[in-house]
């Protein structure tokens, strides 16, 4: 959605909906969960059980369901109409969240945690992996903001509430990383693929520099134990991360890395013989580079790397329901646009060296506040405002 392709989504959303009735079977007849789920290896037959290898580092992902579940917010998040959400979307997301919780296991103590789980293809069976539990997050605040908009569910709604209050925390090693595992075995020489733990990070929207800086900073040790190397898919999400931790030449350096050893002469992301992740991470990674409106708030240029000293974008999306521009000379933002393609209030975070900067609302001059950097307006749909720096 972020690229303007909100076409593309319907499609996902459509094999979703045909994932429902035998991931529902495979919930209750696995986990003894309400809801529905899917596994390492869905399909367009509906099939949604693990497959039939018993190495269960690979095999085992319940939390496939509501992973793909995610996507139909985003969605909504980006497009706003609450048409689809009350017609399709919800329900997706609400049977999803209601699987998540099912699937926990709630401890003495009183804290939920995702036992047994895996950070897949990575490492041991745990009893609650960052991985899962991210999913989770991103899943039951879907699930929350959903039920909000559309006025619904208000009971279900405060046990989405108190399970992820009582969640396991993230937490940080003794080496500064975030934790893959519930236990401290993270082994920084470790220089794996995967990168499973920081889904947080990206694709979801629980942790960030701007809302959880100390463990923005441990995701960030992740990665660079990790490696700029690994498989070209792998590449394209640490892309994506650098990105979201606002560096954009170390994200520039692994979009660098991606084109010329992730990336096949027919222009196809190797992973013998292609796996398609790549393609779309590079064209995401780029996006996220430019602008970001996953913490409620629109960042132009948030991960500029210095290569890209002069340049412009437009037609990229924001989640609300907005359409941006931007242009930029010696990495300083030039002006801005922002199109609302629905009724809605906006927050741009604006740069430091913003005191003169010209705003217009469809070619007209106005004047708006600005509060410790941030600009909020309230704009109907058709609306263009325009910043000039």
């Amino acid at each position: 959605c972020s690229t303007n392709l909100n076409e593309c989504m319907l499609p996902l959303v459509d094999f979703i909906r045909t994932l429902v009735k035998p991931g529902e079977k495979t919930a209750k007849s696995y986990f003894g969960a309400r809801g529905w789920t899917a596994s390492i290896s869905g399909n367009i037959f509906g099939f949604t059980t693990p497959l039939e290898s018993q190495d269960m580092s690979w095999n085992f992902n319940p939390m496939a369901g509501p992973w793909l579940a995610t996507h139909v917010w985003d969605y909504y998040d980006y497009t706003r109409d609450k048409q689809f959400l009350k017609e399709t979307g919800y329900g997706l997301i609400k049977s999803s969240a209601q699987f998540a919780v099912d699937y926990l296991w709630k401890k003495p103590d009183g804290t939920y945690t995702a036992a047994p789980s895996t950070s897949p293809e990575h490492g041991p069976i745990d009893q609650g992996t960052t991985f899962v539990h991210a999913v989770i997050r991103e899943i039951l605040l879907n699930a929350i903001d959903a039920s909000k908009v559309l006025g619904v569910d208000k009971k279900e709604r405060r046990q989405w509430e108190e399970v992820l209050e009582n969640l396991a925390p993230y937490q940080i090693g003794r080496y500064g990383q975030l934790m893959e595992w519930s236990k401290d075995i993270d082994d920084p020489k470790d220089e794996h693929r995967h990168v499973n733990h920081l889904f947080g990070l990206h694709p979801g929207h629980t942790l960030s520099p701007i809302t959880t800086p100390e463990f923005a900073k441990a995701s960030k040790v992740v990665l660079e134990h990790r490696g700029d190397g690994a498989t070209g898919w792998s590449m394209g999400w640490k892309l994506n991360q650098w990105a979201r931790l606002h560096d954009g030449n170390h994200a520039y350096k692994l979009y660098g890395n991606l084109l010329k050893n992730g990336t096949l002469d027919n222009l196809w992301d190797t992973h013998p013989p292609f796996q398609i992740d790549g393609n779309f991470g590079g064209c995401a990674g780029i996006a996220e580079m430019l602008v970001q409106s996953q913490t409620g708030e629109i960042e132009l240029l948030p991960a500029l790397p210095s290569a890209w000293k002069s340049g412009s974008f437009k037609g990229l999306k924001v989640r609300g329901g907005g359409e941006v521009s931007a242009k930029w000379k010696e990495g300083r933002l030039a002006e801005a646009g922002l199109k609302a393609l629905v009724p809605g209030s906006f927050r741009i975070k604006l740069p430091a060296d913003s005191a003169n900067m010209g705003i217009k609302i469809n070619q007209k001059a106005v004047s708006l506040p600005v509060v410790d950097g941030m600009l909020k307006v309230e704009l109907q749909a058709g609306d263009q405002l325009v910043l000039m720096f």
